[in-house]
């Protein structure tokens, strides 16, 4: 039997990728957490999208870029020059698919002329969910940008339009009867 106990972390502490150890409430954690929480709310979206398989591809490819974000957060900037482009690190080409995606969803979804309440559909409600999530992790990546403790802005570009799509892939998602809308103000 595999043990994934280490009782390394029972003093508050956890490992960076290529070494050193800060505490579990420090950016970087707070950070690739807020990834990995993304990542979860977009395992039960893909259970959700039924027959829709190319939305269901386009959010497992989400989850799997998610991973090496959360890879590049995980690894001090010292570090950074020991990741690998695609493997560990967010590249400029993942955040031109991602606009790719936005333009290719929006160009499907007729936005009601008032602000959208999350909600139209089960499926739509997990998307922003998990647009939340990625928010989250994106001010995380902002706070590190400020410390001087980010090595490479593409993250933070990707974060900033993985929400923008997962905000596209929600309304593609919502049930398109007028009656949802009512009341949004």
């Amino acid at each position: 039997m595999v043990k994934i106990y280490t009782r390394k972390g029972d003093d508050g502490t956890t490992g960076l990728w290529y070494g050193g150890r800060v505490p579990k409430s420090s950016g970087r954690p707070e950070a690739y957490g807020a990834i990995d929480e993304t990542i979860v709310a977009l395992g039960l979206a893909r259970a959700a999208a039924g027959a829709d398989e190319a939305l269901a591809a386009d959010i497992l490819r989400l989850q799997t870029e998610l991973f090496m974000a959360g890879a590049e957060l995980a690894t001090a900037p010292e570090a950074h020059e020991r990741l690998e482009v695609g493997v560990s690190k967010v590249t400029p080409e993942m955040v031109d698919r991602l606009e790719a995606d936005i333009d290719r969803y929006m160009e499907r979804v007729d936005l009601p002329p008032k602000f959208v309440i999350p909600g139209g559909s089960e499926l739509s409600a997990r998307l922003d969910l998990a647009r939340t999530a990625v928010r989250r992790a994106e001010r995380r990546v902002v706070d590190l940008k400020l410390a001087g403790e980010l090595a490479d802005e593409t993250v933070l570009h990707y974060l900033n339009r993985a929400s923008d799509a997962l905000f596209a892939m929600a309304r593609y998602a919502d049930e398109p009867e007028p009656k949802l809308f009512e009341g949004r103000a």
